[in-house]
């Protein structure tokens, strides 16, 4: 039986397999929903994983769809008893969906690879340059930057404390040489304080830079995640946020896109000693800029 995890993936996986049985057993959404005494609209809900669903209600479900499969049954029965659970992030307050989905994802997933042209990844950020960064955020009102920033420290702690020391390619970074010199905040020590802690890091995963010497590569396209879990937990998921807004891809096709858009920037990318030494070298002209500015 396919072992079970985390509350996100949980959801979705008892979502889908919901959908499945109700359309293999020739039912409707009408069917359902009167079998629950409910709208049609909870259960097209309840199939998105949008909402969760009691365990009577699974019951009742399994036995329209005729489900007789006992291992089936008691995964279902497993997955939504875990999708019930809070997340580590519950206590922070209520989270925006598609990122409560990506804080999961990233909680649950066995490897992550993030790519970031512009600014650095936010499990690598120090808590000055978040909070210069969402300062920029126009849309979000002061109250609400500050939370955002609190939230993505607590992910840093969360991460790093799962044992990430274990396996460095748990987190395989890359980001364009961009992201290493855009003085975020105005303040140069903010950024010298930002790669002083990339250098740390990068010693507890896998971190790339893709130069400037590179030219055009598929990383100008954009930002882009890609969460790996387990074969028997969930196929891999591509998270990508922009002004348009966020979206999560799983068809084979964006996923295998995205797969061959990473390993072409791993492969231009420096390697991660080069990387680090690069890293070292932009701080050292910035230290150098600071102190002709203040002999000026």
């Amino acid at each position: 039986m396919p072992r079970v995890t985390g509350p996100t993936i949980s959801r979705w996986r008892l979502s889908k397999e919901l959908k499945r049985l109700r359309e293999d057993a020739g039912r409707t959404f009408d069917d359902a929903a009167d079998l629950l005494g409910c709208s049609p609209s909870k259960i097209r809900k309840i199939e998105a994983g949008e909402v969760g669903i009691v365990k009577t209600e699974l019951d009742a479900l399994l036995d329209l769809y005729k489900v007789d499969d006992e291992d089936l049954a008691t995964l279902l029965r497993e997955l939504q008893r875990l999708g019930k659970q809070r997340g580590w992030w519950a206590p922070l307050g209520s989270l925006p969906k598609q990122y409560n989905a990506f804080v999961g994802l990233e909680s649950e997933a066995q490897r992550i690879r993030q790519f970031e042209p512009l600014v650095m990844p936010g499990l690598l950020q120090t808590e000055a340059y978040a909070s210069a960064l969402d300062a920029m955020c126009t849309f979000a009102t002061a109250d609400e930057q500050e939370r955002a920033v609190k939230i993505r420290m607590a992910r840093q702690e969360q991460f790093w404390a799962q044992g990430a020391d274990d396996d460095r390619s748990r987190l395989w970074v890359i980001v364009d040489e961009a992201a290493l010199r855009r003085p975020v905040g105005g303040n140069p020590s903010i950024m010298r304080g930002q790669l002083l802690r990339v250098l740390e890091l990068a010693e507890r995963c896998i971190f790339q830079v893709v130069p400037f010497s590179a030219g055009s590569y598929p990383g100008t396209m954009g930002p882009f995640t890609i969460f790996d879990f387990d074969e028997d937990v969930h196929s891999p998921v591509v998270y990508t946020d922009g002004h348009a807004g966020i979206a999560l891809l799983e068809t084979e096709s964006d996923v295998d896109r995205a797969n061959r858009a990473f390993a072409h920037m791993a492969a231009v990318a420096l390697s991660p000693t080069e990387s680090a030494r690069k890293v070292v070298a932009i701080a050292s002209e910035m230290a150098t800029q600071q102190g002709g500015e203040n002999e000026s």
